[in-house]
């Protein structure tokens, strides 16, 4: 989960006790971080069952595919002693990576053969660390957004456990891992994102962005950066960690003021110096992402040279020139991209860094921008392979496939990490 910068953070107090979920949800969330969602009481037996019950049901994404709220978080109760058995007793075999919030492990559950590793299903298990400078608010924040937001673009939150001091969040294991280990990572079994994919990606990724902030219950994630998008098997984008989620403003209000949170690189100007958090400075984040996904650089890295170490500041003037992109763009890519399409999300990005958040799109506007360029592309494609397929069968021979070769990068350990982040 992002730290935050500023210096007016509470220190909330550990829980020492079982907690379960109150029905309050997020529909009374009126502090930083959604305090009235998780009651203190010890969970019963009782309702265990009742999450248990409630999680076999499924996340109902196949039903609701452009998203849905639900009434009350849709979450099953682990013991810790489950997640031990699930982890392997956390064992270092199975950590994932590391974040701000603590560390987290992949793990199986089989209710039929507790214990059989690699058996069951896959989750993955986010732990609190006990040194963690964010702790319970965020753990909380998590459970009461992610516990009842249901998107096909949104990471699900399967179940947490609330046991003396013992936080934890246990998630769909995505097996592609970050959007961030792709553009940046190392290693033989990292490889280098084709155009097509990094564009589905965007386009998920946007997705689920756009129903946050159109929801009945206006949402602005706080945290859109490269690490906090995860890919499925199929490169489909989730978005994940909603540990600084927040409320939108309600309707007489413009923003909602708030202690600064995030991650360098990815926030909104106004919202760095004022505190004035916007639904549109979700897009700012946004229109970063878009330039890292073009030019597979961070977007910050205090290793380039005096003038370069921020992404949007060194690369803005770019991305207005058909020419000056070219000489940006990944050169994984090996130039294997439509230069149109790449001009036209460069173009996008720009809007979505906006100094002024009011000339920004709104993410509905930007889905419906990406969908167009990802529609336009298949058309060409459609119109160019037609004379080349007839000539082929003329000549007795197979048409040509074309495809996007995949070249591992050097390696570098797998994981969660994100970029130098500071409270």
């Amino acid at each position: 989960m992002g730290i935050c910068w500023g210096s007016s953070a509470h220190s909330p107090t550990t829980p020492s006790t079982t907690g379960h979920l109150s029905t309050a949800g997020i529909s009374q969330t009126t502090s930083d971080t959604a305090s009235s969602g998780v009651s203190n009481a010890t969970s019963s037996r009782g309702s265990n069952i009742s999450a248990r019950s409630r999680f076999s049901a499924g996340s109902g994404d196949e039903e609701f595919p452009n998203g849905q709220i639900l009434p009350t978080p849709n979450l099953r109760i682990f013991s810790f002693a489950e997640l031990k058995v699930a982890t392997r007793n956390f064992k270092s075999d199975t950590l994932l990576g590391e974040g701000g919030f603590g560390q987290v492990y992949k793990g199986w559950l089989d209710e039929k053969a507790p214990g059989r590793n690699g058996s069951g299903t896959v989750i993955a298990v986010k732990r609190l660390n006990s040194e963690s400078l964010q702790g319970f608010e965020e753990w909380q924040s998590e459970v009461n957004f992610l516990g009842r937001l249901s998107h096909p673009h949104l990471v699900r939150l399967i179940g947490y456990c609330w046991e003396v001091k013992e936080l934890l969040l246990v998630y769909e294991f995505m097996q592609k891992g970050s959007l961030e280990n792709h553009l940046f990572g190392r290693g033989s079994a990292v490889q280098p994102l084709p155009w097509d994919t990094r564009l589905k990606i965007a386009i998920g990724a946007a997705r689920g962005l756009a129903f946050l902030h159109t929801s009945d219950k206006q949402v602005i994630y706080r945290d859109f950066k490269a690490s906090n998008i995860l890919l499925d098997g199929a490169y489909t984008a989730k978005l994940s960690d909603f540990g600084l989620a927040k409320l939108g403003p309600s309707a007489s209000q413009s923003h909602v003021t708030t202690r600064v949170m995030g991650t360098y690189g990815y926030a909104a100007p106004e919202y760095v110096a004022t505190g004035h958090l916007y639904v549109k400075s979700d897009v700012y984040g946004f229109g970063v992402v878009l330039v890292e996904i073009l030019t597979g650089l961070r977007a910050l890295d205090i290793n380039r040279p005096s003038g370069r170490q921020t992404l949007v500041d060194w690369i803005k003037p770019y991305l207005s020139d058909k020419r000056k992109l070219k000489s940006i763009m990944d050169s994984h890519l090996e130039g294997r991209y439509p230069s149109k399409a790449a001009l036209q999300i460069a173009q996008l990005a720009l809007n979505c860094l906006e100094s002024e958040h009011k000339h920004r799109p709104h993410m509905k506007q930007v889905v419906e921008t990406l969908e167009r360029i990802e529609a336009s592309k298949e058309r060409q494609g459609q119109t160019r392979t037609r004379p080349n397929r007839s000539r082929s069968h003329q000549n007795g021979q197979q048409p040509l496939q074309y495809h996007y070769p995949l070249h591992p990068i050097p390696d570098r350990s797998r994981g969660y990490q994100h970029p130098p982040q500071v409270r």
